[in-house]
């Protein structure tokens, strides 16, 4: 792997294509590496969990209301949509609206935590949906989700998006985009085109995932896989797209990043290395946010040992600066707070899944869950870390009893 540096340049310096984030993404796109068959098992594991967690949200409002806005657009040549006989065809790019949506409304697939969030998982959808309709074969299919999950896997360790409230998304357009462009054999310029494009307008703030809580969360990964269809198919047709999308003047990272002084280090593969980010990747227990994973096994636990919920006077959660402030009570959202939106956020309340947790996924009567940042914390879990953009994990939890 090689750490690859990525600033603002002024027009006048002139930086060329080879230098720019985006043609080295598209580099690692179009190099044939071989796929060693840990990577391939891994793939196949993704596709398989994919169809379970979506198959398990069928009949879930969003989804449903994706699939019918995919059945009004049918091509018999296009891809099959999850609910939907095989035998029904739809274009690709509404067959990832549904399948995208189906696939991330539990939050349930899988994750990869760094700089950023992920879930690689959502390149899946709409790369599945172009080879079906492209009639490609098992193996370039296999080849379009590695690169999918190298070039995701990679932007999530060198951009924090967070910091500057842009949603996650703007990771996975781009690699899905590239994905697309390893399938179909494009050339290296295709790619860096439909990366560019993909990046342009895949970048939405954060506030799908604050205040009142809607569907979108479910829907936004969708939509950048039907935007990454339709930048490549926009790109193959010969157009370019803004350019440098990284480096430029008025480009993401000047004005929705860091800044004209931001400086950010991408790891990317060398030449012929093989490509292995999905090795780094990983499923879920429960269908939650990923930083309620250790909160409710914790919780689990410690159920056991209480006798009477009705003696907890406070339960304070001392966590990570992201988890107390985007999911848990220092959000400042009372919508993140009510058992009645929990039905339809499951990724953004850690406190309701401890109270569950807790109670045997009941809510734990007269409970009151604070969460506390990670700088207060008297103990911290070695993988724990201050940074605002660093991964993050439950440090210390404090229970007390009313006769204290």
């Amino acid at each position: 792997m090689k750490k690859h540096s990525v600033r603002v340049h002024p027009s006048k310096e002139k930086l060329s294509r080879e230098n720019q984030l985006a043609w080295k993404m598209a580099a690692v796109a179009t190099d044939k590496v071989k796929i060693n068959d840990a990577v391939t098992d891994m793939v196949i594991n993704r596709m398989i969990d994919n169809a379970s967690v979506a198959i398990a949200a069928i009949n879930r409002r969003p989804v449903a209301s994706a699939r019918a806005m995919a059945i009004a657009h049918p091509r018999s040549s296009g891809a099959t949509v999850f609910g939907m006989p095989n035998s029904q065809r739809f274009d690709c790019e509404w067959t990832a609206w549904a399948n995208g949506t189906a696939v991330r409304e539990l939050d349930f697939h899988d994750t990869f935590l760094a700089a950023d969030y992920s879930h690689p998982g959502d390149n899946i959808p709409p790369i599945l949906a172009v080879a079906q309709q492209t009639g490609k074969t098992g193996a370039e299919l296999l080849r379009g989700i590695v690169t999918g999950y190298e070039l995701h896997v990679n932007l999530v360790k060198g951009i924090c998006l967070h910091k500057h409230k842009k949603d996650h998304i703007a990771h996975l357009c781009p690699a899905t985009a590239a994905g697309i462009g390893t399938m179909l054999g494009l050339s290296t310029e295709t790619v860096y085109q439909a990366i560019q494009q993909a990046v342009h307008v895949s970048f939405t703030t954060r506030q799908s995932r604050k205040g009142e809580i809607s569907s979108w969360k479910a829907y936004a990964p969708a939509h950048s896989g039907k935007l990454a269809i339709e930048a490549v198919d926009r790109v193959m047709r010969g157009e370019g797209a803004p350019s440098p999308i990284y480096e430029g003047d008025d480009s993401v990272i000047a004005y929705m990043l860091d800044g004209k002084d931001g400086k950010y280090e991408v790891p990317l593969p060398e030449p012929g290395e093989a490509k292995l980010a999905i090795l780094e990747t990983y499923t879920k227990e429960h269908s939650a946010e990923y930083q309620s994973q250790a909160l409710i096994d914790l919780a689990a636990r410690m159920r056991t040992k209480i006798k009477n919920f009705d003696d907890i006077k406070e339960i304070v959660i001392h966590t990570s600066h992201h988890t107390h402030y985007v999911i848990g009570t220092g959000s400042g959202d009372p919508q993140k707070n009510g058992s009645e939106v929990f039905a339809r956020n499951l990724g953004s309340q850690h406190h309701v899944h401890f109270r569950r947790g807790l109670a045997g996924r009941q809510m734990a009567p007269r409970a009151l869950l604070l969460s506390r940042a990670g700088a207060k914390a008297r103990h911290r879990s070695p993988v724990a870390q201050d940074s605002d953009c660093g991964s993050s994990s439950m440090d210390r939890v404090v229970s007390r009893t009313r006769s204290e």
